[in-house]
């Protein structure tokens, strides 16, 4: 996919702020029984097509929204996920701002978790 300019710049400017964790990073620790909250941010289709297994779903529209009554603690580890990483870059930048403390944006998202060939659900 070609994202416009305008998109890209503001991802990068959340970028600036956001930590993240590549997909060996993150299986790596998981593996070893590591468990923030999983959430997928993508959209409802993209999720009922299939997701991480122990994600949960709550779209990027609604996550500021709907956040802090799944993960109330603002000291919950999350580590989000999108089609590539960039709309979690942008969400997880707003869930900083909200306060929450431990938040990661997995790079390389959905797309980089199964062309490694790590396990899905539905």
């Amino acid at each position: 996919m070609k994202h416009s300019p305008g998109f890209l710049q503001i991802v990068e400017d959340a970028k600036t702020r956001v930590r993240e964790t590549t997909i060996p990073e993150f299986k790596a620790r998981w593996d070893t029984g590591w468990r923030p909250v999983l959430v997928d941010v993508r959209e409802e289709s993209e999720w009922a097509n299939g997701h991480l297994p122990a994600a949960i779903h709550i779209g990027k529209g609604v996550i500021e929204r709907d956040i802090e009554a799944r993960c109330p603690d603002h000291s919950t580890e999350l580590v989000l996920y999108c089609g590539g990483g960039f709309r979690s870059a942008l969400a997880a930048d707003n869930l900083q701002k909200m306060g929450y403390k431990h938040v990661l944006s997995l790079d390389g998202g959905w797309r980089g978790w199964t062309e490694a060939g790590h396990p899905t659900e539905k």
